[in-house]
This record gives structure tokens, sequence and C-alpha cells, in this order.
């Protein structure tokens, strides 16, 4: 029998009516059976699923019994992210490969490590031969976290020891993917730049002398110059990224797949998936398209009352995407501050007045606190919202000329790092597979033979 597309379509359009019919659940069942749906409770907190020691979150304290927000922090390896970045620029130096060496192995590293371990990421930054134009030049999706987790995967088939789980093994794998994940990316959008949107091919290689940070823009640019500021707050960037408390999404993803004892490229492939969704990774482009937005519609940005109206207009889904949300708002650990948030700001006044664009970050600043408000109204949340980390973070990387394709691969580049712990950190103390359980509600039904059934 022979289908048309259109027939097809109506034929999904139809059945997927009645998976809903047959599948929707009746959120009370939630409390009937006291399933933590989503993992989590009724007040939102993560259901503690595992240890680790990689990275913790504080949103919280305990104060006689009871639990109270409290300006958030955000640790790696016992050490407060914002000690570390701000230990970096005091010395005027970039801290990506440093960081990464203490989410990897548990300490900062000497001088001596330090040098060790840049010498072995650069000497694992190249891609087999050939390996660019044969993977990733073939037919580039504008998705570039496709092309990304498809380079992922291909790069499996050049690994002779794929499947190979021991610790040097696994180490190996992840020292080169934290590697090759910026030329991954960046070669990517290059691609699907020149293929699809008939710009000129440019492919640079890396520099082996320069940071991560550094060649990440030296690649993405066709004249590869930047400023020193530009490449300082791309590290930042990239640091505040790496990891985050070990319960998000992509990082938990890495933790079950490691443990079903699949490969590493496997393992970073699904994490991928997991941070492209716009419920994790993809939520700054939503900030930037809803930023274009209000500029669009609000006359003048400067009149608060205006632009507070409009904010309204978006929380009751009648303006932007129609979701009722304003973005990079709020978030499900944080609530009376994001760290990384706080951090990103102090570098966006800089690079705003470097860049021209005051106005814009004035509008940045007037969106994030009449949200606050609104939300807080209309939303009725009591214990407080504030920005998140994604809500500067689109800014920062349109004022560093990185396009929206980008956006989510750059964290990607970073999260590489947690991931890899992750992984490493589950291979060494995990002996079970990871496998919620999940209770059947559905009525029992008698089978029929086929010409009985209507």
């Amino acid at each position: 029998m022979h289908m048309t597309n259109q027939e097809i379509l109506d034929y999904t359009l139809k059945q997927s009516a009645l998976f809903r019919k047959k599948d929707d659940t009746d959120p009370a069942l939630y409390d009937k059976y006291n399933v933590k749906r989503g993992l989590r409770d009724k007040s939102g907190s993560g259901v503690v699923a595992g240890l680790t020691h990689i990275s913790e979150i504080n949103a919280f304290r305990m104060e006689n019994g009871e639990k109270l927000p409290c300006p958030g922090e955000l640790f790696y390896r016992g050490i407060d992210v914002k000690t570390l970045i701000h230990g970096f620029l005091a010395d005027n130096r970039f801290g990506f490969e440093e960081t990464a060496y203490l989410l990897l192995f548990g300490n900062l590293p000497s001088q001596t490590e330090l040098q060790e371990f840049e010498s072995v990421l650069n000497e694992c930054r190249a891609l087999p031969l050939n390996f660019t134009r044969d993977v990733i030049m073939k037919a580039p999706p504008e998705d570039i976290m496709s092309s990304l987790t498809k380079s992922v995967l291909s790069l499996a088939y050049y690994d002779k020891n794929l499947n190979d789980l021991s610790l040097p093994n696994v180490l190996k794998q992840c020292l080169k993917l934290i590697s090759v994940f910026p030329m991954l990316a960046v070669y990517g959008y290059n691609a699907y730049n020149h293929y699809s949107q008939g710009e000129s091919l440019i492919i640079h290689n890396p520099d082996k002398k320069l940071s991560t940070a550094e060649n990440i823009l030296r690649m993405l640019r066709p004249d590869r110059k930047y400023t020193p500021l530009e490449a300082q707050v791309l590290d930042a960037a990239l640091i505040l990224h790496m990891e985050h408390g070990g319960g998000n999404n992509s990082a938990f993803t890495a933790r079950v797949v490691t443990s079903s004892g699949s490969d590493t490229y496997s393992v970073m492939a699904a994490a991928l998936c997991s941070l492209k969704g716009p419920k994790h990774g993809g939520a700054n482009i939503r900030v930037a398209q809803m930023m274009r937005d209000i500029k669009k519609h609000v006359k003048n940005t400067d009149d608060e009352q205006e632009l507070e109206a409009y904010l309204a207009k978006i929380l009751e889904k009648q303006a932007f995407d129609k979701t009722g949300l304003i973005y990079g708002m709020g978030h499900a650990v944080y609530s009376l501050s994001d760290p990384r948030a706080e951090v990103f700001q102090g570098f966006v006044e800089k690079l705003a007045s470097e860049k021209g664009r005051e106005k814009e970050y004035r509008l940045y600043n007037s969106v994030e606190r009449l949200a606050k408000k609104l939300i807080a109204e209309k939303r009725r949340i009591y214990k407080g919202v504030s920005a998140n980390v994604d809500f500067y973070s689109g800014f920062v990387y349109s004022m560093l000329n990185i396009p929206d394709e980008l956006f989510t691969p750059i964290f990607a580049m970073a999260r590489v790092v947690g991931w890899s712990a992750h992984r490493l950190e589950e291979l060494v103390n995990a002996d079970k597979i990871i496998r919620p359980a999940y209770i059947a509600i559905g009525d029992r039904q008698t089978y029929q033979p086929l010409n009985q059934r209507k």
C-alpha cells in the first residue's frame, strides 16, 4: 500500500490523538502512588540518587528545622567557583584547563602538573586524517548539536580500544574529546555556514600555544583575531558551564549510560542529546530570541512602564512564543541568586562598554529587575526568583560575535569536562546499572484475534 506524505501526516495526527487519550496520566495518581515525578519531590528538590565528590550546589540553609533560601553557591571539588575565577583574573591567566584538571583529578594542579596536562590536551587537539572532510562536511545540519553528536559517534570508528573500560583508557578517550569538542563544533558551524548559507568556507587549525578559549575564537573568526577581554570572558563562561552539581539532566544521563557498560563516545553522545533540549542547554538561545522580540515590540525600552506591560503579556502567554515563560529567569535549584549569573554580570558590563552596547545592557538589567517582581506576583513564587546563567550568557555570546547556532555547543565544550568526571566516578564506584522503577497503571486487556477486532 503506497501512501503519500500527506496521508502519512494525517495518520500520525490521528494516532497521536489516540496515544494521548490512552496514556495521559491523571496528576493525582502521582500522589496516590507516592511517585516523585521527574525524580523531584513536592517542593521541587531532586530525589537523591547518588553521591559525588565532583561538585556541590547550595541554595538553602536549615534554621530551627526550617529550610530557608539563601544566596546560591557552586563548588567545584570543594572550591567556590567565584573564588576560582577571581583567582585566575588576579593572576591574569586563563583558567579552563586548570579547572578541568581540578574536576577530573580532585585538586588544583601544581605548575608542573598544569604544564603536563596542557601538553596532553594540545597533543590530543587533532582529528583523524580527512575527518573534517569525510564526516563534518557531509550534509552539515543547521543544528550544530546534531553535527557535534554525529562527529562524536563517528570518532568511535577510529578508536581500536573503543570498549576498553579500564580507567586509563577511558581517561584517554575523555581527554581526547575535551580537546576536540571545540573543533567539532566550530568546523560543523563553518561547514553549515558555507554549504547552506553560501558563506566562505573557513577552517583554521588550533594553535597549540593558545588556551581553549583563545582557540575557539581563533577558529571561528575569519581573521583569527580577538581582544584579551573577549578571550577572558569566554574562558570564564567555559568555567561557569563546566559542571553543575551532578544532578543536572545531562550529567545524570552520562552516569545512566555509563552504568550500562557502554563506551565513552556513546555516553558523550547521549549527554549531548540531553543538553540539546531547550529546557537544559538550549535556554540561552531562547533568551536571545526573547530579547530581540522585546526590542521589536517595545518602542522605547527605557520606558519601564511600557517594558513591564510587554513582559506581563509574555507571562500571560499573549506575546513572544506564548509559553508564559520569561526565559533566563528562575532555576530548578537556586532561588535568591545563581552564582554563575552573578559572575557573568560582572563581565557583561565591561564587554558591553567595549562593544558600545550599553543601551542593550540597560535593557537586560531592566528586564531582570521587572521580571523578578512580575513572576513573584503573577506566579505567587514566594521563595524568590532570580536570573540564571542563561539570562546573561546569550548576551555575552552575541557580543563575542558567536552565532546563535553555537550557543549550546559552547555549553557542551565546557560541560564535556563535567561529563567526563562523572563517567570516571561512576566507573570507580558503581557496580549496578541505574534502573529507576515505574508503576504500571493501565487497565488489563483481553487478547482478541485479528478478524474479531473492530
